[in-house]
């Protein structure tokens, strides 16, 4: 099937609300936006849209981190405590920067994904409006024993993290979003990519949807402001922008780029594994970058032996997935 007839299918199919991008050998071979951004006032989503994406931020956060290790400034053996050392008593002495980028450290979570969590729940343990700074979110993070011990198995683990965008301001001397936008954004030319909070969109950022239609948004679902595990607000074109200076070396040197894209799980169900803050096919050289929240989801894939760059993002929580399976689908084909 033709590429823009397959995304206008699946779009119809599924309400689709959001942009759809693909790129092959340097070249953009389908862009396309649909539904709305703000529905009270009927504004569409366009390309330059800016989208919340969710976990897509760990990918952020890991190379935010890799460039301190690459700098000598911590390493990735270093023990966590050893950086904020009494602010969260309840990591072990024996979890270290790489356990936490590789989700192997066994803390405990704030938002836990092994349980049955609905993206529309109430999950939130404080008022929102506290976790504003990456210091507002560790009275949340307090209190939560190991699940494990670390380095025994992965388990997907939003609280670290939070932990390692805390660990990058004591590094830096710096918040961590401006550390953020020092290190990967500004040198990639990100220029539409920010840590927004929920409560002051500007207007061209869309509105987070719970439902299919209404008007209820997931301003009290979600931190006001997100840290390290979620909450960037981008666009497709910086996406791949972020994706060539990724994987071309330009934010840390090849070698980091190399340590970041060895896995440190064995093949899941789901036929993927796991690197630093980076998802990867089982076979094949495809790296993902993934997430949902309430109101927000978001893929966006890269294929170095194929030069193929694509990246689905939506403003709600169910629709970005089976856009990006059939998306893949039809490329693979």
């Amino acid at each position: 099937m033709d590429l823009d007839a397959a995304v206008a299918d699946v779009v119809r199919e599924h309400g689709f609300s959001g942009v759809v991008r693909v790129d092959r050998g340097g070249e953009v071979v389908h862009a396309s936006a649909h539904g709305l951004a703000d529905r009270a006032h009927g504004l569409p989503n366009t390309l330059d849209t800016q989208f919340g994406t969710a976990s897509v931020c760990k990918g952020l956060t890991a190379l935010t981190v890799v460039s301190l290790v690459a700098e000598g400034r911590v390493a990735l053996e270093t023990p966590v405590r050893a950086v904020v050392g009494d602010d969260l008593p309840d990591i072990g002495g024996d979890v270290t920067i790489e356990h936490l980028l590789s989700h192997r450290s066994g803390i405990g979570d704030y938002l836990d994904e092994d349980t049955d969590l609905d993206a529309s729940d109430y999950v939130m343990t404080l008022p929102v409006h506290r976790f504003a700074t990456t210091e507002g979110y560790l009275p949340a993070l307090r209190g939560r024993p190991a699940k494990f011990a670390a380095g025994e198995r992965f388990s997907y683990c939003n609280s670290g993290f939070v932990v390692l965008a805390l660990v990058v301001e004591r590094l830096t001397g710096t918040g961590f979003h401006e550390a953020v936008e020092a290190r990967v954004c500004a040198p990639v030319g990100m220029v539409d990519t920010a840590y927004l909070r929920s409560d002051e969109l500007p207007g061209r950022a869309a509105l987070g949807y719970l439902d299919a239609d209404g008007l209820r948004t997931n301003v009290l679902h979600l931190p006001v402001r997100g840290s390290g595990d979620g909450g960037l607000y981008t666009t497709a074109a910086d996406l791949h922008a972020l994706w060539d200076a990724f994987l071309g070396g330009r934010i840390v040197d090849p070698p980091w780029v190399a340590e970041m894209l060895r896995a440190r799980t064995d093949v899941m169900d789901d036929g993927r594994c796991y690197g630093l803050g980076v998802w990867l096919d089982g076979t094949g050289d495809g790296v993902v970058l993934s997430g949902y929240d309430a109101g927000a989801s978001a893929v966006t894939r890269h294929e170095p032996s194929r030069a193929l760059t694509w990246s689905v993002l939506a403003n709600r929580s169910d629709v970005a997935w089976p856009v990006a399976r059939r998306l893949r689908e039809v490329l693979a084909g």
